[in-house]
């Protein structure tokens, strides 16, 4: 007879329902704690006591499973810099390292799209930007979608406890269907961040066009005083309550967000005169087409500026000082949780919404469909005892397959056991978090504004831009993406094969879900033929 919590299953029926004697260990199992009780018999208990019998029978994990709740933390704008996908030599992220040990790490992992708008709702609402519509950072993602669900909807309304902090959806545009409770506000998302020298720069020279935060410098705060400080705080709060419904707790953690600005201390982790600059090849740009031209120009021309202004070293450290700020923002929710009630049933999911260029192809920031662009971090860990995978996920996994931030909803409905979902456009990793080496045929579709696509399998990137030019690279002898293959025939077949994975019949990009633009914003094409009017009429300015 199966044993409960050490306790025999023999001993609990003998000593409420048997007539009365003393049972002991040795008539049944030694190694068993036993209840050398005399109790009396009650026949009218008999009924109630067998089913408390029956029940000792079941497997403790049926006995006290209950739903899972999930800590879910997304990065803004992290791109491979850290420790476990090996972007950076110098990367210092010691909390990234002790997650990925401890679940799985998807080394793979590439976003819907390279702007935080378009990937933060494709994410929370698990609609592609080719299913969507929603493309761009200058749109309404709710005038996109009025009908979605969000991912903490989808929590609450099966009972769950939906809250968060900081940056989840982009900016102000809030979800307040999404939440319970919310800090600073459901309504206002986004805390309070330390500018140096308000409506200034301190260490980048401003230029035409150029975003107004594009800047980094040390401040004099603590950890707790910054803004990500004050909502790992909050976040860390709930997780030390108890609560009495199983919880959805999002937290959004902005660094590495420009501007780069943290306490000097991470600063100082990386001595200026010893920080290397990204890998770059000369003449990279040469066989690109005149649309990543563009794209490589776009806001002012960004390379040439920061070399002019011998500031590319400096905002290197910079980038690197905010990413281990923001990994020591991760330990700190990680230690919250390892201390709360709430460990050993948690789920924890880490994300970041696209990657990021540091003078890569001459190219700054995000907006473009390159592999430093679009790779971006994501690890799970699934503690044992959820119906869906019982074992928990694989410690230390490294799973290589090719896997997207549209995986994250399905999976988490999945290993919640939620109702499924069955209008989502990413597929559960639930069969990878098992073993991360399981067969897996799922390109990772990356669009950029409208038109605009990369295919990601484990061996090519294939880009498509709006002008019909092409780029293809070989990822087992060119990680840098050095080399643009498009042009050789001996290619053609692969870049057909890869082209048909493009969605055939995309959402259009709707002119009621732009949003007011700022003088650094850039409109997005809304097709192709938008595309060359608008180059026409670039070429025929003075």
């Amino acid at each position: 007879m199966p044993c409960y919590k050490g306790v025999c299953s023999f001993c609990l029926v003998s000593v409420f329902v048997l007539p009365c004697r003393h049972v002991g260990p040795e008539e049944h199992h030694p190694d068993r704690i036993s209840l050398p009780i005399m109790w009396p018999s009650f026949d009218l208990l008999r009924p109630a006591l067998a089913l408390i019998a029956a029940i000792s029978c079941l497997p403790a994990s049926e006995v006290t499973a209950r739903p899972p709740n999930v800590l879910f933390i997304s990065i803004d704008d992290l791109n491979d810099w850290i420790e476990p996908l090996g972007g950076h030599p110098q990367a210092k992220t010691p909390h990234l390292n002790r997650l990925a040990k401890e679940g799985v790490n998807f080394s793979r992992n590439y976003c819907p799209s390279p702007g935080c708008n378009p990937s933060r709702s494709a994410v929370m609402t698990g609609y592609h930007p080719t299913t969507s519509g929603m493309y761009s950072n200058y749109q309404d993602w709710r005038k996109a979608m009025p009908d979605a669900v969000t991912l903490g909807e989808y929590f609450r309304n099966h009972g769950y406890f939906s809250a968060g902090a900081g940056k989840i959806f982009h900016y102000t545009q809030v979800a307040p269907e999404c939440w319970d409770d919310y800090y600073p506000s459901i309504e206002q998302p986004m805390p309070d961040f330390h500018y140096p020298k308000p409506g200034t720069t301190v260490s980048m020279p401003g230029f035409d066009g150029m975003y107004g935060d594009f800047d980094w410098a040390p401040i004099p705060l603590t950890d707790e005083e910054t803004g990500d400080g004050k909502c790992v705080d909050w976040v860390s709060k709930q997780l030390a309550r108890t609560h009495d419904k199983p919880f959805f707790l999002a937290c959004g953690i902005y660094r590495p967000h420009l501007p780069w600005y943290v306490p000097r201390s991470y600063f100082d982790l990386y001595p200026l005169e010893s920080v290397q600059l990204p890998k770059i090849l000369k003449d990279d740009a040469d066989d690109l087409g005149d649309r990543a031209h563009d794209i490589i120009a776009r806001g002012g021309g960004y390379h040439e500026h920061v070399i002019e202004a011998g500031q590319w070293r400096e905002a290197v450290q910079g980038y690197l000082a905010s990413v281990t700020f923001a990994d020591a923002m991760l330990g700190r929710l990680l230690d919250a949780l390892e201390k709360s009630p709430h460990a050993d049933n948690t789920i924890v999911v880490v994300w970041s919404d696209h990657g990021w260029q540091l003078g890569e192809k001459q190219h700054w920031r995000k907006f473009a469909l390159w592999e430093n662009v679009a790779r971006c971090v994501m690890m799970i860990k699934v503690p044992p005892g959820t119906t869906a995978l019982p074992e928990g996920s694989r410690a230390g996994g490294d799973c290589q397959r090719v896997t997207s931030l549209m995986d994250i909803y399905p999976t988490l409905v999945d290993l919640c056991s939620l109702p499924e979902k069955k209008d989502l456009d990413g597929n559960s990793l639930v069969p990878l978090l098992r073993d991360p080496a399981h067969p897996w045929d799922h390109p990772a579709i990356t669009t950029y504004d409208h038109s605009e696509y990369s295919v990601r399998t484990e061996r090519w990137r294939y880009i498509r831009y709006i002008d019909d030019s092409e780029e293809l690279y070989d990822h087992t002898s060119d990680p840098e993406e050095w080399h643009n293959l498009a042009g050789m025939e001996q290619h053609a077949a692969t870049k057909r094969r890869l082209a048909a994975m493009i969605p055939k019949s995309p959402a259009p990009l709707r002119s009621d879900t732009l949003i007011e633009l700022q003088p650094h914003h850039i409109p997005p094409y809304q097709s192709k033929k938008d595309y060359q009017n608008r180059k026409k009429a670039k070429s025929t300015e003075p």
